[in-house]
């Protein structure tokens, strides 16, 4: 398909029209795309239009409420206060567009928060630079490698992994299967 003169001022009186590069796609025919016509409106520097056609906004639908849990008939039957949750009701803007990832506050009560590990301390003479590594010792890096005091562990490191033990149970934990 070539662009003759007689289909680009079709091309031109479309856009300025105000029709979307689909319908102008449809209107050409003839193997033209909407991305090829994206393309030549892009190579003639058509930017001004006139407003689409479809001037009416869309109507968005109201945001659902959030699933209640519903206690299984069992525990409703037991004995056993039930503790009430702690966390208070979070007040979140109204969000549009992709909501997929979002956290609800029932998600917040379940997140896992791993405990604060403590480093291990590392005297000045063990610490080693990049150029110091060999295969045998650990690579964990410790600090910000922007700064002159960054430095690798350097301890003895494991024959299945790069680093020592200590950094090795840091980097490959296992989940609590409870947790999962």
């Amino acid at each position: 398909m070539g662009w003759t003169d007689e289909r680009v001022e079709l091309l031109k009186k479309l856009w300025m029209e105000g029709l979307s590069a689909s319908q102008i796609a449809a209107e050409l025919a003839e193997g033209v795309t909407r991305n090829a016509v994206i393309g030549k409106v892009h190579r003639l520097k058509l930017s001004a239009r006139a407003k689409p056609t479809n001037t009416t906004q869309r109507a968005r639908p109201a945001p659902r409420p959030a699933p209640r849990r519903v206690a299984s008939p069992s525990a409703s039957m037991s004995h056993v206060a039930a503790k009430p949750r702690a966390a208070a009701p979070m007040s979140r803007p109204q969000v549009m567009g992709a909501t997929a990832l979002a956290v609800t506050p029932e998600m917040e009560a379940d997140l896992y928060v791993a405990p604060a590990a403590a480093e291990l301390f590392i005297p000045e003479d063990k610490r080693l630079n990049l150029l110091q590594l060999t295969e045998h010792t650990c690579k964990w890096p410790i600090g910000d490698p922007l700064t002159k005091d960054f430095y690798f562990c350097g301890q003895h490191s494991l024959e299945t992994g790069p680093y020592c033990e200590f950094h090795s149970r840091r980097a490959y934990h296992q989940l609590d299967r409870k947790k999962r």
